[in-house]
């Protein structure tokens, strides 16, 4: 597996390892995407323990407002996060 294989499989597993908490598995309920991101990106996201903060993000996320976050909608965060990143690297 490829450096770039074994990342993206990272994303997969910290999503799963959120997901499988309450309700549908395969989802994020607000509290689920609430401790992905207080842990995993609170170095990243500002805010993060503020619930004003995540409820922005999740109503965001959520875009077929079925007040669960699959990890097709997950994956606009991640690309907001990487490319917040990107543009980090250059300043």
């Amino acid at each position: 597996m490829t450096k770039l294989e074994e990342h993206l499989e990272g994303i997969i597993n910290v999503f799963h390892q959120y997901s499988v908490r309450v309700g549908n598995f395969d989802t994020l309920s607000k509290g689920e995407l609430k401790q992905l991101i207080t842990k995993e990106l609170a170095n990243t996201i500002k805010n993060t323990k503020d619930q004003a903060t995540i409820d922005k993000i999740f109503q965001e996320l959520d875009a077929d407002r079925d007040q669960q976050v699959t990890f097709s909608e997950f994956t606009s965060l991640i690309g907001r996060v990487l490319e917040t990143a990107h543009e980090n690297i250059h300043k």
